[in-house]
């Protein structure tokens, strides 16, 4: 489609042109199997292991074998994948531990495993957050105790942007002798992430994020953890996740990563700077309008907007007639007519929750685009409350 203006980019980012060219090769020229003997293969897992170091330094995780590999690090499929290996891993280190705790607010990846795994007779504590989409700390330490195996809590929420502290959780884990994970798959590359520094166990990253392809990420895990499969069979990533590799998306997410990490100074500024011109074109010329998320301490690139007394998927399919792309929360929940669970737990009224919508920047978005977007939306929404009962009604 020609002139989409794209603001769905935590649902996932067009693979940047460089990344593309770097992946080119190993469709049709360099094909082999990296567990090969030949040199043909060989070749390719060599190409693997510079990949590696490339996810590692984005991540901060600096150690590297005797070799120069960063063993830290394995290729997995997705986010969720990750995800779900860390658990596993952890309740497998910590089996006399029968408890996660996590937040209410999580991707999909964590809430679901949990539900499974709560199932299976573990323990899972829920952590709320308040208006503003923050974390409950006094939840946490009052939850966090001797039969917590795992702590896992995203690094920033994927429909408001919100960014949890990470560094004190680490913190109140390690305390009671218990692992950290962190999903940060919507913060990689978009804020400085240190492994090293803050100490994480686990952290899992996903690839078509940060303009690499779907189906690809990654996991770090601590070296010196146990570390306990997800998926068996061959020995490829070390004997950590068995299957062949998908090396033209490895390539590719090398490749995202230390594109990520040469523009993140200057694409912070210029993300928060995109985002701030929409919000405030927004707030300016429509009435009954509220941002949600913590404004002080979210991501540069994530605006959560409620348009209240009308719904928000009326707004997305007459923004979709003009070729602009927005989301009304995460892709892994679109479908469903009830607010998302995000909103529902930050307590957002009804006629509040069922208008919002997310708009996801990226570096390939432009002002242009953005003052399109601001002119667009008045109409629409003035449209839609003209025919809403809600609106009507309000007041009364």
């Amino acid at each position: 489609m020609d002139n989409v203006i794209y603001l769905d980019n935590n649902a996932t980012t067009r693979v940047d042109a460089e990344v593309f060219v770097a992946m080119q090769p190993f469709f049709c020229e360099r094909y082999g199997n990296p567990s090969s003997i030949h040199r043909f293969g060989g070749s390719v897992a060599a190409d693997i292991e510079k990949a590696r170091c490339r996810v590692a330094d984005l991540l901060g995780a600096s150690f590297r074998d005797k070799d120069g590999i960063a063993t830290e690090i394995i290729f997995t499929s997705c986010g969720t994948e990750g995800d779900n290996a860390a658990i596993n891993a952890a309740l497998n280190a910590k089996p006399e531990r029968k408890k996660i705790v996590t937040t209410c607010v999580e991707h999909p990846g964590i809430l679901a495993y949990c539900k499974e795994l709560s199932r299976r007779g573990y323990e899972v504590a829920y952590a709320p957050v308040d208006g503003r989409g923050r974390l409950d700390m006094e939840f946490m330490k009052k939850e966090v105790d001797e039969n917590t195996a795992i702590v896992t809590v995203m690094w920033a929420n994927n429909e408001t942007g919100t960014i949890f502290p990470v560094a004190e959780l680490v913190g109140l884990a390690h305390e009671k002798g218990a692992l950290f994970h962190t999903d940060a798959v919507q913060a990689a590359g978009k804020v400085q992430i240190d492994v090293d520094g803050l100490g994480i166990d686990f952290l899992s990253i996903s690839g078509h994020k940060l303009h690499a392809p779907k189906g690809v990420g990654a996991l770090f895990v601590r070296r010196g953890l146990r570390f306990r499969p997800l998926i068996f069979g061959g020995h490829q990533e070390r004997s950590r996740r068995a299957g062949t590799e998908n090396v033209t998306s490895i390539i590719g997410l090398g490749k995202a990563c230390e594109l990520a990490q040469a523009y993140l100074p200057a694409e912070r500024l210029q993300l928060a700077e995109l985002r701030d011109r929409l919000e405030k074109g927004v707030l300016e010329r429509i009435p009954n309008v509220r941002i949600n998320g913590d404004i002080e301490n979210r991501l540069p690139n994530t605006a959560s907007i409620s348009f209240e007394y009308i719904e928000g998927e009326s707004i997305l399919m007459l923004l979709d007639r003009l070729n602009i792309c927005a989301s009304s929360g995460s892709a892994c929940t679109t479908g469903s007519l009830e607010p998302s669970h995000v909103l529902r737990a930050m307590g957002l009224p009804y006629t509040a929750a069922h208008g919002t919508i997310r708009f996801s920047l990226s570096r390939f978005n432009t002002a242009a685009e953005i003052d399109k977007v601001i002119e667009a939306l008045p109409p629409i929404i003035a449209q839609l409350r003209e025919i809403s009962p809600y609106w009507q009604e309000r007041g009364k």
